[in-house]
C-alpha cells in the first residue's frame, strides 16, 4: 500500500502537468508512463554497470556508448538546463524509446510507433522529472510498490470510453480473480483489457499464492505466455503493457484486436478469462464473427463478448465477467439465447448482483458478476445467487472507504457450496434450481427469485391516536400561553 505522502507527491506531479495544459487524464497517464519507462531504462543500465564492475563480465547495454547516447540517460539529463533537457528528451530520448534499438518484440515498444510526446514546455518537463525523482526517493523500486503507484495513477481515470468501457475498481477485480483461482499453469486472457487491471490482479494473486513453489518453467510462462490482452485503443495497449511490466510480466501478449470481429478466430485456447467488456456499445453487423452470431444474433457488445468468452475458453476453462443487469433479464431473442446457452450447455456457477454505485464516478449502471465454466455438455443443476449490498466503499461519487463490505463473505460462501445448500431465498445468498430458471424464461436477475419478508406492523386504534393528538394540542396551547407571557403579551 502506498502512503499518504506518496499520494500527495503523485497529486503534485499530476497538478503540474494539468497546469501545463494537459487536462485529459488518459493523456496525463500516458505521458507519465513514457517518463517512468525512460527512468526505468536508466536504472536497468546502472544495474548492468554495477554488475559489470563487480564481476568483470561484459553486459549488453541499453543506451549507445557515445556521448550523445549517454546524454539520453535520465541520470544525465535530469540536472540539465530545462531547455536543453527538453530538447534531448523530445528529440533524442523519445524517438529512441519508440524504436528501442529496433526491438519490436517488446509489447511496450510495439505500440510506441504512433506515440506522441506532448509535454508542452521545458518548465513543465523539469517539474515532472524533479517530481518523479522525489517520488522514487520514497523507495518505490520494488515491483509491488511501483505497481501500487501506477494503480493510483490509473484510479484518476474518471471518465468512461465511448462504448461504455469502465475501469474496474481493484477490489472488484481481486474478488473476481479469487472466484476463479488461476494457477501457475493457466493461460489467462482479457479480450477487452483496457489498462490490463485483470491481468495485473491475476499476476499478483499467483505470486502471492504460488511464488515459493513455482518452477523455472512456470516462471518463464508467467513472464510471457500466461497473460494475453486485446484492445482496440493503442493508447490503452501502451498503458497496459507498462502496467504489466511494472508487475514483472516482461513479455505480455498485448495485441491490437477487435475481439468480436472476424479478425479474432481464437477458439478453445485459454484456461481463465477475466473481463469487464464494453457496455452499451454496438458494432457493425458485417464485421461480427459468425460463430458469435450463431450463439446470439445481435450487435450488442455486452452479449457478443460473453459468447466470445465461451468460444475462447478451453473445455473446463473458467470465466468471471461483469455484465450490465440487462443481460440478466433482457427479453430479446439474443438475450434469451445467450442465457439459455450458459444454463443449458455449460456450467453457470454464480450470479453476484452488485450495487449500482460500484462504477461511480464513471456511471451509476447496475451490474452483476457472472461466474461460469465452459463444458459444452451442460452441468448447471443449480445457480448460486448473492445480493451484494456493500463493497467497502460509499456508493456516491466520492467512493470513500467504509466498514460495510460483503466481499469477504462472498468469497467464503462461494468456496463453501455445502454451507449454502440450506439457505433460504430470504437470505443474502441462496441456490436456485435450474428447473426454476428454465420456468422463468432463463431470467437470471436475483429479484426474480429473492423472497422478501414483510413484517406486520401493529398500529393503535384510530380512537387512541385521536386522543393522543388531542393531548398534544393541549400541551402546545399551554406552551404557547407561557411563551406569550414571557414576551410580555
Amino acid at each position: 500500500m502506498i502512503t499518504g505522502e506518496i499520494k500527495n507527491k503523485i497529486d503534485k506531479i499530476w497538478t503540474d502537468i494539468w497546469a501545463g495544459g494537459i487536462t485529459n487524464p488518459l493523456t496525463v497517464i500516458e505521458q507519465l508512463t513514457y517518463l517512468m519507462f525512460i527512468r526505468s531504462l536508466d536504472e536497468k543500465e546502472l544495474e548492468k554497470e554495477q554488475f559489470e564492475a563487480l564481476t568483470g563480465e561484459k553486459q549488453p547495454k541499453i543506451f549507445p556508448q557515445d556521448e550523445e547516447g549517454q546524454s539520453m540517460r535520465w541520470s544525465r539529463f535530469k540536472t540539465m538546463d530545462p531547455r536543453k533537457m527538453y530538447d534531448i528528451v523530445s528529440n533524442k530520448v523519445f524517438p529512441f524509446i519508440k524504436s528501442l534499438n529496433g526491438n519490436s518484440e517488446s509489447a511496450f515498444s510495439r505500440y510506441m510507433q504512433d506515440a506522441m510526446f506532448l509535454i508542452p514546455t521545458p518548465q513543465v518537463l523539469q517539474k515532472i522529472v524533479t517530481g518523479l525523482d522525489e517520488l522514487y526517493e520514497y523507495d518505490i523500486k520494488d515491483r509491488d510498490m511501483q505497481g501500487d503507484v501506477y494503480e493510483y495513477m490509473l484510479s484518476k481515470l474518471s471518465t468512461a470510453g465511448q462504448n461504455g468501457q469502465f475501469r474496474t475498481p481493484k477490489h472488484i477485480r481481486d474478488m473476481m480473480v479469487r472466484l476463479v483461482e488461476p494457477s501457475p499453469d493457466d493461460k489467462i486472457c482479457d479480450p477487452a483489457c483496457g489498462t490490463a487491471g485483470f491481468l495485473v490482479s491475476s499476476a499478483e494473486y499467483i505470486r502471492e499464492k504460488y511464488e515459493a513453489v513455482m518452477t523455472n518453467e512456470q516462471w518463464e510462462h508467467f513472464a510471457g505466455d500466461m497473460f494475453t490482452g486485446f484492445d482496440t485503443d493503442r493508447t490503452m495497449l501502451r498503458i497496459s503493457a507498462m502496467n504489466l511490466m511494472l508487475h514483472s510480466v516482461t513479455q505480455p501478449h498485448i495485441t491490437y484486436v477487435d475481439s468480436v470481429s472476424k479478425q479474432n478466430m481464437i477458439s478453445s485456447k485459454y484456461d481463465v478469462i477475466l473481463a469487464n467488456p464494453p457496455f452499451t456499445g454496438t458494432v457493425d453487423a458485417e464485421s461480427i464473427n459468425d460463430d458469435l452470431k450463431a450463439v446470439c444474433n445481435t450487435k450488442k457488445t455486452e452479449l457478443l463478448f460473453v459468447a466470445l468468452f465461451l468460444r475462447m475458453l478451453r473445455k473446463g476453462g473458467r470465466c468471471a465477467c461483469i455484465v450490465p443487469d440487462g443481460v440478466l433479464f433482457g427479453s430479446t431473442k439474443a438475450h434469451k439465447a445467450l442465457r439459455k446457452e450458459l444454463v443449458d450447455n455449460h456450467h453457470l456457477r454464480a450470479v453476484i448482483s452488485m450495487p449500482s454505485g460500484v462504477f461511480k464516478p464513471y456511471a451509476g449502471v447496475s451490474t452483476a458478476v457472472l461466474v461460469f465454466t465452459k463444458t459444452g455438455s451442460g452441468g448447471t443443476d443449480k445457480v448460486w445467487f448473492y445480493d451484494m449490498k456493500a463493497d467497502g466503499y460509499s456508493l456516491d461519487d466520492k467512493r470513500s472507504p467504509i466498514e460495510d463490505n460483503d466481499i469477504p463473505d462472498i468469497l467464503a460462501r462461494f468456496h463453501n457450496p455445502e454451507g449454502e445448500k440450506e439457505r433460504k431465498r430470504t437470505d443474502q445468498s441462496f441456490f436456485v434450481d435450474k428447473s426454476d430458471i428454465v420456468a422463468n424464461d432463463y431470467d437470471l436477475s436475483i429479484n426474480r427469485y429473492k423472497e422478501v419478508v414483510y413484517e406486520k406492523v401493529q398500529y393503535d386504534p384510530p380512537v387512541v391516536i385521536m386522543d393522543r393528538l388531542d393531548k398534544l394540542s393541549l400541551e402546545i396551547a399551554e406552551k404557547m400561553k407561557e411563551l406569550r407571557g414571557l414576551i410580555g403579551e
